[in-house]
């Protein structure tokens, strides 16, 4: 037999619960919810009644989960997204249909794909409200937390309640003033150490795939200039002698204004989408997924897609 106090917990105080350990605060999680305070104060000591135990405690000026609100979190978390996951509506109608999807991505894939993956969204679901986040590296969290519906990037999202799809890939290319001596002849990898390097860092939270390429053969790069994404690159390129190593089909799109030579050592960039149970299902956000896959397919037809689910 449910014990009375476990009997009576609802969706709600467990939506507070999962709020607070994301928010890392009790007012947070109240702002977050648009709710009172004293509203996730009283949620949480239900649940603190019902499991036995302080489910966080304060640590200075923070509060710190036990472990077995860790436990009672994910195991919540999983409970609302399959919750999420029937609740949500199966037929849609681009036409008539309304609601919103976050997509969370970078510079590589906002550039290639949003322009007209954008505009075939409006013509077909005029209605539906496109978000769009940068991921840097936090995509799987933004899944986790349910901040992003889906996650576009050459990243690796494994774990129970994950989905995966292919959609293209991509390699390296070298970027630099038309008047680059590197511009002249075949880049090798010796001519390419010795160059003045810019590195792309999502604010400083990655590391290109190509330097731990370049650290196996023992080669180790200080960038002369590191800048947090790719925008405005070509500004900071021209007139100089810097060169940037970045995805080859974004470096096809400056055309003659910068020369662009091959990376030395050829290197895959494989642009996955991901998403979760939670919307797995859902015809809104299955569709957007599908007409996703159809604009990547259209801007880069040589791929082959190909859907994946954890678990």
């Amino acid at each position: 037999m449910i014990p009375e106090e476990l009997a009576l917990i609802d969706l709600r105080s467990m939506q507070i619960l999962v709020a607070v350990n994301d928010a890392g605060s009790f007012s947070a999680a109240a702002i977050q919810l648009d709710i009172s305070q004293s509203t996730v104060s009283y949620a949480i000591d239900r649940l603190r009644r019902a499991f036995g135990d302080p489910l966080y405690v304060r640590q200075g000026n923070r509060i710190a989960e036990t472990d077995k609100c860790r436990n009672l979190v994910s195991q919540t978390r999983e409970t609302l997204n399959r919750m999420l996951a029937i609740a949500v509506p199966q037929e849609f109608d681009p036409m008539t249909a309304e609601g919103a999807v976050t997509l969370s991505c970078n510079h590589h894939e906002r550039f290639l794909l949003l322009p007209a993956f954008i505009r075939t969204l409006r013509e077909a679901a005029p209605n539906v409200v496109l978000n769009v986040l940068e991921s840097a590296v936090n995509g799987k969290q933004q899944l986790k937390e349910n901040v992003a519906d889906i996650v576009l990037g050459p990243v690796r999202i494994l774990g129970e309640g994950y989905f995966r799809r292919r959609i293209f890939s991509d390699h390296y290319s070298c970027v630099m003033d038309a008047d680059n001596p590197l511009a002249k002849g075949d880049l090798t990898l010796q001519r390419f150490q010795n160059a003045a390097h810019i590195a792309i860092t999502h604010n400083g939270q990655w590391q290109a795939l190509y330097f731990a390429a370049l650290r196996e053969r023992n080669i180790v790069l200080t960038p002369q200039l590191t800048l947090p994404s790719h925008d405005s690159l070509e500004l900071m390129i021209a007139g100089t002698d810097l060169v940037a190593t970045i995805p080859n089909r974004l470096a096809s799109t400056y055309g003659g204004r910068l020369a662009a030579r091959p990376f030395p050592i050829h290197i895959a960039i494989d642009i996955d989408m991901y998403w979760t149970e939670r919307t797995h299902k859902s015809g809104l956000h299955r569709w957007v997924r599908q007409l996703l896959a159809d604009v990547t397919h259209a801007v880069a037809p040589d791929q082959t897609q190909e859907e994946v689910a954890f678990s």
